[in-house]
């Protein structure tokens, strides 16, 4: 299997670039395979403590590999496409570290929907996102979909994906949907800036703080402020936690060590 992810490593943070420049880092098996184990391999790394997602060339992604779909024969192999797609997704979106996705050119189909599965969006002026699966008479299958209109009101949601049609960077950001705008070129610099802030949080309080918003999304208020009070007494044992307020009162960054 050739290497279409390539991962680096600079200082607390995990550098994943989609490396298919010649193919617009379109998303194949090859890749959602090596997306899986770049992230087995830095969760058990305690020097890691964000994920960055980019892309080689000239864009982010043009999406699912069209070329391995146009090879199946069969439903069932799409099925487990799609499958593997939405497994390697999930991975990303439940990950215990954060991951910002750093978006440049375009980001179509599954590489819209990778970035989606990411906590964070830093996106280059100019660029274009969109879901086109209607224009190929399908729908996006790894998890466009779900992810989407959980981060959009609905109606968008709706426009993109029963039209097919891409928005800019900048409507992207007057929906929320990207959390910092960067100039040509600028996207990976913005991103890794971002990435270097979260990673200076403490690790099992920025773990706890992704689990307590995905999680309490799905859950009615009171229950969802229950869950936040158990996580929040859980934090405050820990050694982090000692070291957050000693950092505080001598007015210096804190030193957390993830215990």
């Amino acid at each position: 299997m050739s290497s279409v992810l390539r991962v680096e490593l600079r200082d607390r943070i995990a550098v994943f670039t989609l490396d298919r420049p010649e193919r617009l880092n379109a998303i194949g098996t090859d890749t959602v395979e090596q997306l899986k184990q770049a992230l087995e391999d830095v969760g058990g790394d305690d020097d890691v403590r964000a994920v960055v997602l980019a892309g080689a060339g000239r864009a982010f992604s043009a999406g699912a590999d069209l070329g391995e779909i146009e090879s199946f024969t069969a439903p069932g192999q799409f099925r487990a496409f799609v499958g593997r797609l939405t497994e390697a997704y999930a991975l990303l979106e439940g990950f215990p570290k954060p991951s910002v996705a750093a978006v440049h050119g375009f980001a179509f189909g599954g590489g819209l929907e990778l970035a989606l599965a990411c906590d964070l969006r830093v996106v280059e002026r100019g660029a274009r996102l969109g879901l086109p699966e209607m224009k190929l008479g399908v729908l996006p299958g790894a998890g466009g979909t779900q992810r989407l209109p959980r981060l959009v009101p609905p109606a968008i949601a709706k426009q993109m994906i029963l039209t097919g049609e891409p928005i800019d960077a900048e409507r992207a950001w007057q929906l929320g949907l990207v959390n910092e705008m960067a100039e040509p070129g600028g996207a990976l610099a913005a991103a890794e800036a971002l990435a270097s802030r979260l990673a200076a949080g403490a690790p099992l309080a920025l773990a706890a703080g992704k689990r307590l918003i995905d999680h309490g999304l799905g859950m009615d208020l009171d229950a969802a402020i229950a869950y936040e009070r158990e996580t929040v007494s859980v934090l405050f044992s820990t050694e982090d936690r000692a070291e957050g307020l000693k950092a505080f009162r001598e007015r210096r960054p804190g030193e957390f060590r993830g215990v």
